[in-house]
């Protein structure tokens, strides 16, 4: 201003109000200001928010301006999933936004595995939303795919467990093949010496009881014994063989496909499924919803 009013008072003229000394520079500077103002409103506007774990689980940090150094905050190299719910996010590997980074758009990203950068993110800042850039990200998920994810500034709590329940699928059939021995008998043909020899023996003994018509008897029933139990001599004999044995048992699934679990809060029972066994609290919202 004083390089302006000095060049006036040289001229021998009275200085005229800044707004109509140049309406060309007056234009540039509103055009400008206007640009400045766009940017930053759209960073004013924009808000990212890091989750500890894949799947928009774990711990949270949300932020709606650049941060250089996310060690002041407790969260550098911990993000595994990102949230953009307005704007565009740069993040990077490196403090001041050095080393590997990526462009975020708004949407979801369940994983920066893909990106290369899970666990790595030390440095973030809203960009142009308009702006083309070369390392942009690819096509995020409209919207986030878990429900009991934790939102930012939002007040948790702790409801105790009152019941949990393994589930498992449905049992399976197990089945293995063992080598054993197996006795198979093997029947021969009648032993005729044996019958004839069996039914001499049997009417010997026969013939020695009694007296009369009953000895008689005794002597035919003696022959007709021995001579069957002589036939059988020697037909019987076991032959010892090995042979695969197939065998089956049916067990259960080794690990349960889901708990089922209730929760108390504020008097209320609430009931959910988790894939882990749950420990003896879960996280909750003030209506009491689960932020796992």
């Amino acid at each position: 201003m004083n390089a302006i009013t000095n060049k006036f008072n040289d001229a021998n003229s009275t200085p005229l109000p800044l707004k109509l000394k140049s309406k060309s520079a007056i234009h540039a500077i509103a055009g400008l200001a206007g640009a400045v103002a766009l940017v930053l409103g759209a960073q004013a506007f924009a808000q990212i928010t890091l989750y500890e774990h894949e799947g928009f689980r774990g711990r949270v940090f949300s932020a709606s301006r650049q941060v250089s150094n996310l060690t002041q905050y407790g969260f550098n190299d911990r993000a595994s999933s990102v949230i953009v719910e307005r704007g565009r996010w740069e993040v990077c590997e490196d403090v001041n936004f050095q080393g590997q980074c990526a462009v975020l758009r708004k949407g979801s990203y369940d994983s920066l595995r893909g990106l290369g950068l899970n666990d790595r993110i030390s440095s973030m800042r809203a960009v142009n939303n308009r702006a083309n850039y070369e390392n942009e990200a690819p096509e995020p998920l409209a919207a986030p795919s878990y429900d009991y994810r934790r939102r930012p500034n939002e007040r948790l709590y702790e409801a105790p467990v009152t019941y949990s329940r393994a589930v498992y699928g449905q049992p399976s059939q197990r089945c293995w093949v063992d080598r054993e021995q197996v006795n198979e008998p093997i029947r021969g043909d009648a032993n005729v010496g044996g019958a004839i020899l069996g039914g001499i023996l049997g009417g010997v003994l026969g013939h020695q009881v009694g007296g009369g018509r009953g000895r008689d008897v005794a002597t035919a029933v003696g022959v007709l014994g021995g001579g069957a139990v002589g036939a059988n001599v020697g037909r019987n004999n076991n032959n010892i063989t090995e042979r695969d044995v197939r065998r089956c048992e049916t067990v259960q699934n080794g690990r349960p496909e889901q708990w089922d679990v209730r929760y108390n809060f504020q008097g209320v029972e609430h009931n959910m499924q988790m894939t882990s066994q749950p420990g003896t609290t879960i996280t909750v919202n003030r209506n009491g919803e689960p932020r796992l």
